[in-house]
């Protein structure tokens, strides 16, 4: 697969890439926005030990990504340095991650901790193998500094993509593979058109499973009980065992207007299919695409030579940084999402309907990011869309619970200012590169963009421990409904104000970026007649 004949890559090799991405992001993404719940409310995990599990994974994991990074510049095969990575990871990141949302049975609470540390661990790892190489692989599919530009707008669309099933699909699939077909009946109280019994059975033994009013309209108790109703229970059911509850504040009330769904089994073969689709992606990814750009002829593997050049480089540490802080702003995002609509909206079926609309708004992002950096500079676009998607988050401050088109608007437009933040950053990393080679003439490109995956995972890790924390400070337990009402307040900081105020800061740090598009012409021009 060669380059087309005005030195541009194809369309069918940049779809190929963009595949790539979405494997990842349904891995990554699937992370981001549903293990903390599913350690929360599933597993059965405290929030503060959820947040401690992800701070300290993810700081160790920025030893593995620089690891990677030169591991990655070192490898040799008749495929290249970076795309033979992302087959060899293909079918391990799959299993890892349907290991990380699987729970076996008679774990204690010593033993899940255990058991989360080592697969959270073993996925990030995997995680980095994979996804430093990718990232790598675009800054040597072309030495064009404007067509890896074209190459990232499509790696961010299948991106979101990617996102967009996992995020906009999996809790659909949860409600699919953990319905666990009881037997309902609803008895009605005469004297309380707004009230009624309902007696449920399950077929087998199910440790928790959660019963809710479709509408999540309605207030549960189990019959007898002294604990105040929750709009949503989870309790353990036994095989032909029936149970009772007592369900006020919704009329008309029939057997099909309650679900039950066992949370457990419907994350794990929920990801397991989803699993097989990451897979197949990277298989698009590596037979579709091909390495061009080579070091220079006579660089020698020197691995402290290439380190002392990273530090120096000035672009590289920006992005780093810059990288960093918008990863903690939108793994906060992420992560409290499914929380704001589960306990604040009442509604967490539409979480998959919210994910879908940002990941529209993502790639309509994306798509837009490469003529406005043509038109006003990557570093401009940089810092005006950062202050932008930071003014926009910061109203969810002001939305109420049944404001659901106020809630849609602005994660909308949110979103769709912040997908230029990734697309920009990728690409900005190749720039780096060439900088690195063009000061110092050595290039090493595994290990530049192995701050993208550092300050993915790293400021996720940063992200999980915000929002554990600031959960545990409000009482939030996942297992209690109980504790629900009082950790609203958290919920709302989390969404708006905390998410805010970290794009604003990061917007600032951006100013410090020394590479304009005049500078980055001239650098491009100069190594283009070295290369020659």
């Amino acid at each position: 697969m060669s380059l087309t004949t005005d030195g541009k890559v194809s369309l069918r090799e940049k779809v190929c890439y963009a595949l790539g991405d979405a494997s990842a992001n349904i891995a990554w993404r699937g992370i981001c926005a549903f293990l903390m719940i599913y350690y929360t409310d599933v597993f059965g995990l405290a929030p503060a030990i959820v947040g401690t599990l992800f701070f300290v994974v993810r700081l160790s994991d920025g030893v593995s990504d620089v690891a990677m990074g030169v591991i990655g510049d070192r490898t040799k095969s008749k495929y290249g340095k970076f795309r033979p990575w992302v087959l060899w990871t293909a079918i391990p990141l799959a299993v890892i991650l349907s290991l990380t949302f699987t729970c076996p049975e008679g774990l204690g609470m010593t033993g899940k901790v255990v058991y989360a540390y080592i697969t959270y661990i073993l996925f990030t790892l995997i995680y980095t193998a994979n996804n430093i190489p990718y990232g790598a692989l675009m800054a040597v599919m072309t030495s064009d500094d404007k067509e890896r530009a074209s190459i990232g707008s499509f790696r961010m669309a299948g991106a979101f993509a990617g996102g967009m099933v996992v995020q906009g699909l999996l809790l659909f699939l949860v409600a699919y593979f953990g319905n666990i077909n009881p037997t309902v009946s609803v008895e009605s109280v005469p004297e309380e058109p707004a009230a009624c019994v309902v007696t449920v059975t399950s077929p087998r033994d199910v440790a928790h499973v959660d019963l809710s009013t479709v509408n999540k309209i309605a207030k549960i108790q189990p019959v007898g009980s002294t604990n105040e109703p929750a709009a949503r229970l989870s309790v353990p059911m036994t095989a032909n065992a029936p149970q009772s509850f007592t369900v006020t504040g919704e009329a008309d009330l029939t057997a099909d207007s309650f679900t039950l769904v066992d949370q457990n089994r419907g994350y794990s073969y929920a990801i397991y299919a989803l699993s097989v689709i990451l897979a197949l992606c990277l298989f698009v990814t590596f037979f579709g695409t091909r390495e061009r750009v080579e070091p220079p002829a006579n660089q020698n593997a020197n691995l402290w030579r290439d380190l002392k050049d990273l530090v120096r480089n000035r672009p590289w540490i920006v992005l780093l940084v810059v990288g960093l802080f918008f990863n903690v702003y939108n793994a906060v995002r992420q992560g409290v999402t499914v929380y704001y609509f589960t306990h604040y909206v009442y509604r967490e079926l539409l979480v998959g309907g919210f994910f879908t609309a940002l990941m529209i708004a993502s790639i309509l992002g994306a798509l837009a990011t490469a003529p406005l950096a043509r038109r006003f500079g990557k570093r401009n676009v940089f810092v005006a869309t950062l202050l932008l998607a930071g003014a926009i988050n910061a109203c969810f401050a002001f939305c109420g619970p049944t404001q659901l088109t106020a809630v849609f608007v602005i994660g909308f437009l949110g979103e769709a200012v912040a997908a230029v933040f990734p697309t920009l950053f990728f690409t900005m990393l190749g720039d780096a590169a060439d900088f690195s080679e063009y000061v110092n003439g050595r290039r090493a490109t595994g290990l530049v963009y192995s701050a993208g995956s550092f300050a993915s995972k790293f400021g996720g890790g940063l992200a999980g421990a915000i929002i554990g924390f600031v959960l545990s400070k409000y009482g939030y337990e996942g297992t209690d409904p109980s504790t629900i009402a009082g950790a609203i307040p958290g919920i709302k900081l989390l969404m708006g104000v905390i998410p805010s105020a970290i794009v604003a800061v990061t917007a600032f740090l951006m100013f410090l970026y020394p590479l304009s598009d005049k500078r980055l012409s001239e650098i491009t021009a100069e190594l283009s007649k070295r290369r020659t």
